[in-house]
């Protein structure tokens, strides 16, 4: 009897440990998701309309989002909508509309590489999957307690009590390259000006010497 009673403890203990075997409702949708958001990723790298690509790329970046929704990280996926889907995608399509760059396939921008390219993506995202799974193999998120995991209060804690240090090299990374757009672009400026000063005092000596000549 007290066998009966131990092993059906044991497959109750095992019933209510988390596992890929027993997904749920909330694990299938998130690999539905995850498969659309691979699709759309995959989609704005190949197309050949420039156009097509930051859409499909709108895509892709809202899928990361639901995603995060799923994990129930409501914070860091209204950052994501915010952020990347409002602000960098829309950067994307204002250059492409302002430069007049080509909306249609442009030979020049094709590579022969691609091979090459193919294998650098997907070495980097076997590392990069390696990793993260075992980083987190044993770290499970309990989707049914209710308890609050994403939310700002949540968040704040986590990032400035365990991740100051990275928080700040990435704050000091974007500032070097917003301190290094802003001097590259005033070095360019520069030597548009003095150009153009050039240009216009030749200009100026030109019809100087063609009024002396009419002159004599």
């Amino acid at each position: 009897m007290s066998a009966t009673a131990n092993l059906a403890a044991s497959a109750a203990a095992v019933s209510g440990t988390p596992g890929f075997l027993s997904p749920t409702g909330v694990e299938i949708l998130f690999l539905l998701v995850g498969l659309l958001t691979l699709g759309a990723a995959i989609t704005a790298v190949t197309t050949r309309q420039l156009v097509h690509a930051a859409l499909w790329l709108v895509v892709a970046l809202g899928g990361i989002a639901v995603e995060y929704l799923l994990l129930s990280a409501e914070f860091i996926a209204w950052v994501q909508v915010l952020i990347y889907v409002g602000a960098v995608v829309v950067l994307l399509l204002f250059g492409l509309m302002l430069t007049r760059a080509p909306i249609g396939r442009s030979p020049d921008a094709d590579s022969g590489n691609r091979p090459v390219a193919l294998a650098v993506a997907v070495t980097a995202a076997a590392v990069l999957v390696t990793v993260v799974v075992d980083a987190f193999r044993t770290t499970w998120i309990d989707l049914e307690d209710g308890a609050p995991q994403g939310t700002t209060d949540v968040t704040g804690r986590i990032l400035f009590q365990h991740w100051v240090l990275p928080f700040e090299a990435l704050s000091v990374l974007l500032l070097a390259a917003l301190v290094g757009a802003i001097v590259l672009s005033r070095r360019e400026n520069g030597r548009n000006g003095t150009g153009g000063d050039g240009d216009g005092d030749g200009g100026t000596g030109s019809g100087t010497r063609a009024a002396g000549g009419g002159e004599r």
